[in-house]
């Protein structure tokens, strides 16, 4: 799950910095602020990709995935992409639990045919 999870945010780290270029344009915003927020998100994404699969994690993932929803009333692109990349976390995290299950059991029958026969 890690790594689906890890590439996903990773894509969103570059959607919200191209967004900022975006909304740096807007003259009601100020730049400082608008780096400000993009810099606090784009540092979100990657402390994310290492805490992923801690207690919590997918959660905060989730309350990001909302954020980039909401930053579509300040770019209004970010509505569609937004949605987009929480279409691709729900899909990292359902198939990347998935692939997880799936490792784990097979690591578990390898671990039990590798026994040898008493013979």
């Amino acid at each position: 799950m890690r790594t689906l999870c890890a590439s996903t945010l990773i894509g969103e780290f570059f959607v919200i910095g191209f967004a900022g270029l975006v909304a740096m344009k807007d003259p009601d915003l100020a730049t400082s602020t608008v780096w400000t927020v993009s810099g606090i998100a784009m540092f979100l994404c990657v402390a994310l990709c290492g805490v992923v699969t801690r207690p919590g994690g997918v959660a905060f993932g989730w309350a990001l995935q909302v954020a980039l929803i909401a930053s579509g009333f300040v770019v209004p692109t970010m509505f569609f992409l937004g949605a987009v990349f929480t279409a691709l976390w729900w899909a990292s995290v359902h198939y990347g639990r998935k692939i997880d299950e799936a490792k784990a059991r097979f690591a578990a029958d390898r671990a039990g045919s590798s026994t040898p026969d008493a013979a």
